[in-house]
């Protein structure tokens, strides 16, 4: 039985699934609009969607906190100067995607996630 088992697992182990999530994380909020496949632009919005929240109360400790995932100086002034100023009062819901058609490769169901 899978009780309490949430999430997509795509086929691998749980540090490759982080690493690739974390890298559309970031290629998300430096481009904006990202094409990839559906199911994981919808488990994708589970961890932008709490960035950018966190990011509407701009500290020291949610500037950490995005720090510490993101690694990345030049990302974490975007989400807090750029992102976060543009969803003020906004509740939630800060990513849309589109369903796009199967992949010509393997026929993998395509979308575009995008910042609203």
């Amino acid at each position: 039985m899978r009780h309490l088992k949430s999430g997509r697992h795509f086929g691998r182990e749980t540090s490759h699934r982080r690493a690739m999530l974390l890298n559309l994380c970031k290629s998300l909020i430096e481009h904006e609009r990202i094409e990839t496949t559906v199911a994981k632009a919808k488990e994708l919005r589970g961890w932008v969607e709490p960035m950018i929240t966190a990011a509407k109360d701009d500290s020291i400790h949610h500037r950490r906190l995005a720090f510490a995932k993101l690694r990345d100086n030049g990302l974490v002034t975007k989400l807090f100067t750029d992102l976060a100023v543009r969803y003020k009062g906004r509740p939630g819901g800060y990513t849309r995607a589109f369903k796009l058609g199967p992949r010509v490769g393997d026929a993998a169901h395509m979308a575009i996630i995008e910042f609203v």
